[in-house]
């Protein structure tokens, strides 16, 4: 049983979040000490309690955390304490600063508010401490539970911090392995290379959602519906597009158009029809041709043709995605992906002889049953198609995927993933000349991981920084959109979101236009 006792919930879901980094796929119960009442010994009651819990006893994990405000309303002092004895000795590198914080772990840390985001990090620290201490697990990331950590990286190297710097001081506040903090500064480095020539607050970005699949994948969160049971009617859908990327046109005019990315769902499910018919808008309203690259996902093989293709080539579209997620057909088969190994291999193979010189692949490790061989197996393949970008995800198992909703179908599937493995795909994509580009984490990750980027030089997908830095007003066009203005000066970001159901966008389409005349016209 683990409980965590709190009586000031100003950093709750980062301590909510640090846990789950500890105990992947454990459901916690969320209840508020106010609400539950105060527990026979008059301690707070349980913030968090594992569903499966039991009556508090020796080998319970209980921490407490106690806040006493300060007189001057300044700061507290704060007790997060493990009713427990512990010894960190023999941890593989365990460094100074981590050391240092198991030794104190049972005094008091006094915060002050007045720095919200050293006072998380304080609570963080002691809390990893505790979690490493009670489960005997290292994080490769340490304390960081946000999506975006090169963002630090880069942080800091445009306040002229030195590499040596950098390092030391994402171990001291985050206890970060070296091999992730160097991860974080080379990609911060590259990232900044390649935004270098892109004038983000004068110009844009175009998402375009294609909310529609062939099937939907075991592992998948995304909008995504069955593109048989559109058959005929795509056309409302594209109709409603239409008018939302008319509005976005008009509203950005004088505005540079940087990048376009046409992801879902998996766009190329529409017919090569109704693509033309797509992109034939798409360069009647923007100026296509002025933008740095122009990506489509035609993510599943088997939704490629080369009609579609011919298509997608006729109207200017630069960068491609083929995505096998693995190279092992009993994957593929129990993940719902209705194609074979040799299709992907017969498409991609399609692609290139229709001229695209820029085709990225997605790859996912730790998906059900596979192991190290597994994925060794499946990056041979890959090698030998030499793709110009790779991006290798970590499962992560979001609340409406099936393998989480159909919990109880799929609890006997061994899904692992392992340093050894990312340290494969690493090595295999240095091998085939890509470099590490962009990085992004998401909760519930298999082993805690991340999700890296990696590509040939000058095939890197400038759109996938712009969203991950935040640097730039990407608008969205489609059912399940976001967007996100960036506002100048502020560090400021503001969003507006669409409505998921494809037959409540096309009913609400004016509706989610007016979401967007809202967020520009308050700023």
């Amino acid at each position: 049983m683990i409980e965590i006792c709190l009586n000031d919930y100003a950093f709750e879901q980062d301590i909510r979040e640090l846990l789950m980094a500890f105990y992947p796929g454990e459901k916690f119960v969320y209840r508020k000490a106010e609400d539950a009442g105060a527990a026979e010994d008059d301690r707070p009651a349980p913030l968090f309690r594992r569903e499966d819990d039991r009556p508090h006893g020796e080998d319970a994990l209980r921490l407490t955390v106690e806040g006493l405000v300060s007189p001057d309303h300044q700061s507290y002092i704060l007790n997060l304490i493990s009713h427990g004895t512990y010894t960190f000795h023999g941890f593989r590198n365990l460094h100074w600063a981590l050391q240092m914080e198991t030794e104190q772990a049972g005094q008091p840390i006094e915060l002050n508010y007045d720095d919200r985001t050293e006072a998380k990090n304080k609570i963080k620290r002691r809390l990893y401490a505790l979690l490493m201490m009670e489960t005997g697990k290292q994080l490769p990331w340490g304390s960081l539970t946000g999506i975006r950590p090169a963002k630090i990286a880069m942080t800091k190297l445009t306040e002229g911090m030195t590499d040596r710097e950098i390092c030391r001081y994402m171990k001291e506040n985050y206890f970060a392995s070296d091999e992730k903090i160097n991860l974080s500064i080379e990609i911060a480095r590259r990232e900044r290379e390649l935004l270098s020539g892109i004038d983000c607050a004068g110009g844009y970005s175009l998402y375009v959602g294609i909310p529609f699949c062939p099937t939907t994948c075991l592992y998948c969160s995304f909008t995504s519906y069955p593109i048989g049971k559109w058959q005929g009617r795509t056309g409302l859908y594209l109709d409603a597009l239409f008018r939302e990327m008319d509005y976005v046109a008009e509203r950005m005019k004088g505005r540079t158009l940087d990048t376009v990315y046409f992801g879902g769902g998996t766009p190329t499910s529409l017919s090569a029809e109704d693509l033309d018919r797509l992109f034939t808008k798409l360069r009647a309203v923007f100026d296509v041709d002025g933008a740095k690259e122009f990506t489509v996902e035609a993510g599943r093989p088997d939704s490629i043709t080369r009609e579609k293709l011919r298509v997608l080539k006729k109207h200017g579209v630069t960068r491609i995605s083929i995505n096998p997620q693995t190279m092992k057909q009993a994957t593929l088969d129990l993940i719902g992906r209705r194609h074979t190994v040799e299709e992907v291999k017969e498409k991609f193979a399609l692609a290139r002889q229709e001229g695209f010189d820029n085709i990225n692949m997605d790859l996912i490790v730790g998906l059900p049953e596979e192991d190290l061989e597994d994925v060794q197996a499946t990056m041979e393949q890959i090698k030998a198609l030499a793709p110009d970008s790779l991006t290798v995800h970590s499962l992560a198992i979001k609340r409406a995927a099936r393998l989480n909703t159909m919990k109880e179908v799929y609890k006997d599937l061994k899904i692992v993933n392992t340093h050894e493995m990312i340290g494969l795909t690493a090595r295999y994509a240095r091998e085939m000349g890509l470099e590490p580009y962009y990085l992004y984490r998401q909760k519930n990750m298999a082993g805690n991981f991340e999700n890296v980027g990696y590509a040939a030089p000058g095939k890197a997908c400038l759109y996938n920084i712009l969203i991950m830095e935040e640097q730039q007003t990407i608008v969205g066009c489609g059912a399940g959109t976001t967007t996100k203005l960036v506002i100048p000066g502020q560090n400021r970001i503001e969003r507006a979101e669409t409505v998921k159901n494809v037959e409540q966008y096309i009913d609400r389409v004016d509706e989610m236009i007016a979401r967007k005349e809202k967020l520009f016209a308050e700023k």
